[in-house]
C-alpha cells in the first residue's frame, strides 16, 4: 500500500510541477506588453477612437431607454382616452412641422 501511496504522490508532483511550468509559460509570454508598444503619434487616435465609442454607445443607451420606456407606458395606456388623443395630435403636428 505504500507503494501506491508514494506513485500517487509522484504523481500529484509531476502534475503540479506541469501546472507551475504552465502558468510561467504564460507569465512571460502572455502579458505581450514588452512587444506592444504605441508611438504618440498613434495614442492620439487610438484614445479619440475609444472616447468617440463610448459617446456614441452611452447615447445609443440614453435614447433607447427614453424611446423603449415611452413605447412602453404609451402601450398601457388605454386607447380612447383624453391623453391618447393628445399623444396622437401632438405627434402629427410635430411631423406636419418636420415636413414643412
Amino acid at each position: 500500500m505504500t507503494d501506491a501511496v508514494a506513485k500517487t504522490a509522484s504523481g500529484d508532483d509531476a502534475a503540479m510541477q506541469s501546472i507551475a511550468e504552465a502558468m510561467r509559460d504564460a507569465a512571460t509570454t502572455g502579458s505581450g506588453r514588452s512587444t506592444i508598444r504605441q508611438s504618440p503619434s498613434e495614442a492620439g487616435p487610438t484614445a479619440l477612437e475609444t472616447i468617440s465609442r463610448t459617446v456614441y454607445t452611452g447615447s445609443y443607451v440614453v435614447s433607447y431607454g427614453i424611446v423603449y420606456a415611452t413605447v412602453f407606458l404609451a402601450q398601457l395606456l388605454p386607447k380612447e382616452n383624453p391623453v391618447m388623443h393628445g399623444f396622437r395630435d401632438g405627434g402629427r403636428a410635430a411631423m406636419d412641422e418636420l415636413s414643412e
